[in-house]
């Protein structure tokens, strides 16, 4: 009998037996006379490592479903406040493997990867600043829950704020501003006290840097988010790349749109509005599209029949959005169930599928990767965990017709134009981070000007129609990377001009580049960045040229359609 999601079992881990444990093992360790002796110790570690996994993930799971439910709450707070103490349960452990005079023939067995993660989660951490780590985790909550209690009275319903999305997209424009004034509305009287969690935030992690010896929290942002093979420079180079070749086709395209819906300007609330006979939609609901999700990939090959058919029937999904949800979408991984899970907010749009695709191109992968005895290498670093979920978009492009019918080309002409348009804000909300954080000390409202500043340089386009807080520079006040996941968006951008190279591809020859897909996903996490790129036989989006050529194709395809017949 196959066991559901609702059945796996979750119990408080009982953290200072387990980290007794662990020291008892560790002592072991560095008693053993051989790599293969060490080796042994480490695979007892890591199962105690995976079941502090599977807690702390079903708890995340289940408190984000429903906020509202206390006793996952109350566990959610527990690995909020205890999480540093499991932070430094590994910390011990990466600095025993990393100190191994087997260290060499540890590596041959596992990977070097595993002690370049090791060695950045010790320059990542120290017992002196766990205190600070809880403040953070706690203020990232408060922010979640915050954006989750939003109940606004809006077209005679009470809506959260992922069911505002069919509103952007509505065929009257009156419809679509008063929708953006209700949202903006919210956050306008939530904004004192976004910026005030954002500020101790800020301020919080600029002195977890500082006590850890680093000049900002850009340097140690870095460390967190496992960079081992790129640096900022390199970043900012890409950076100013897009500036330089995506913002004009970015211009354009917005041009193009304001014709095509027949507007003398267009405003942010138009933006999401692509065509005068309405955007394309999927054809069904939630259970219906999760439905095609079925045909679909039993026929895409029979590793993606398998995952899915696993994922369905183990109900691996919880997709539909609802009261005291949270908002967004997300992959996550159960170790001990062997188990991905996705998570999204179906609203109605075309985002329905995306997300689909998305989040199930993570899944994926770390289905495909769920042997490896390392369970670091479940997922890779996050800028190339992005290359699976959004080239499964692409992969999954001769099944849209399920899905959308006869809207199926407004769908990918909206989905490619979306996503090349994606680049500009993507490393604009990268350049604002490491602003905020290489000047720690400025005020709410000084960040909102630079906010502004960024904007006029990546998204000229941009008109908020007067409409507050919007106007004043708190878009980003919405993305709630910034506030969990510091330097995490640049990442979307680099795995975005990856997964454009594997459309390139699959267009030319599918198979060859579904080939290389699979081996890129059973690859898991046990390589840095641009080595799993070259591995699966793309270029670096940071090497010069990598960025125009991109453009250039998606730039042609675009062109050869005539979007005002759609």
């Amino acid at each position: 009998m196959v066991r559901t999601f609702k059945d796996y079992e979750y119990e408080r881990p009982n953290l200072e037996q387990i980290s007794s444990k662990v020291d008892a093992l560790l002592e072991e360790f560095k008693k053993k006379q051989s790599a293969e002796e060490q080796g042994g110790v480490i695979d007892q570690l890591n199962v105690h490592f995976n079941y502090l996994s599977t807690m702390s993930t079903l708890t995340y799971i289940r408190a984000s479903i429903d906020t509202k439910d206390e006793f996952y709450d109350q566990e959610r707070t527990f690995f909020d406040e205890y999480g540093p103490m499991i932070q430094e349960i590994n910390h011990k452990y990466y600095q025993a493997i990393s100190e191994s005079p087997y260290r060499d023939a540890l590596e041959e067995r596992y990977g070097k990867q595993l002690f370049a993660l090791s060695e950045n989660a010790i320059k990542g951490f120290d017992p002196k600043v766990k205190a600070l780590l809880q403040k953070e985790n706690k203020l990232d909550s408060e922010y979640s829950k915050l954006m989750a209690s939003a109940e606004i009275e809006f077209d005679g319903k009470v809506l959260n704020l992922s069911e505002f999305g069919p509103y952007a997209e509505h065929q009257d424009r009156a419809m679509r501003r008063d929708a953006t004034k209700a949202v903006q509305g919210f956050m306008g009287e939530q904004l004192d006290k976004i910026d005030q969690i954002f500020d101790e935030l800020v301020k919080t992690r600029h002195q977890i840097a500082q006590e850890l010896g680093y000049k900002d929290f850009v340097e140690l942002g870095y460390i967190r988010m496992n960079r081992i093979d790129y640096d900022r420079d390199m970043v900012e180079n890409f950076r100013r790349q897009v500036a330089e070749h995506v913002v004009p086709l970015v211009t354009e395209l917005k041009e193009r749109q304001r014709k095509r819906i027949g507007l003398s300007e267009l405003k942010s609330y138009d933006e999401s509005f692509d065509f005068v006979t309405g955007n394309a939609t999927p054809k069904g609901n939630a259970e219906e599209i999760l439905q095609n999700g079925a045909k679909m990939y039993s026929e895409l090959s029979s590793e993606t029949d398998e995952f899915y058919t696993f994922m369905r029937e183990r109900e691996l999904f919880d997709v539909e959005a609802k009261k005291g949800k949270e908002g967004g979408g997300y992959c996550t991984f159960i170790p001990n169930y062997a188990s991905p899970f996705i998570f999204s907010n179906f609203n109605g749009t075309l985002d329905d599928v995306t997300v689909l695709t998305h989040e199930a191109g993570h899944a994926f992968q770390s289905y495909m990767s769920r042997g490896f005895e390392v369970p670091e290498y479940q997922f890779p670093t996050l800028e190339a965990a992005e290359i699976h979920s959004m080239s499964m978009e692409y992969f999954t492009y001769p099944w849209m017709d399920l899905f959308f019918k006869t809207d199926t080309d407004k769908f990918k002409f909206t989905h490619m134009a979306d996503n090349i348009s994606f680049l500009p804000y993507g490393v604009a909300i990268d350049e604002f981070q490491h602003i905020v954080y290489e000047n720690p000390e400025l005020t709410p409202l000084e960040r909102r000007q630079e906010w502004k500043k960024l904007e006029d340089k990546y998204l000229p386009h941009r008109d908020y129609d007067s409409i507050e807080p919007l106007s004043s520079g708190a878009f980003w006040h919405r993305q709630g990377h910034v506030f969990g996941v510091p330097f995490y968006y640049i990442d979307y951008t680099l795995a975005q001009v990856c997964a454009l190279q594997f459309w390139k591809r699959a267009n030319e020859d599918f198979d060859a580049a579904w080939a290389d897909y699979i081996k890129l996903c059973k690859l898991g996490g046990s390589l840095p960045f641009n080595a799993l790129v070259e591995s699966a036989n793309l270029t670096s989006p940071f090497e010069d040229g990598c960025l125009v050529s991109v453009v250039g194709e998606v730039k042609d395809y675009l062109n050869s359609i005539d979007d005002k017949v759609l």
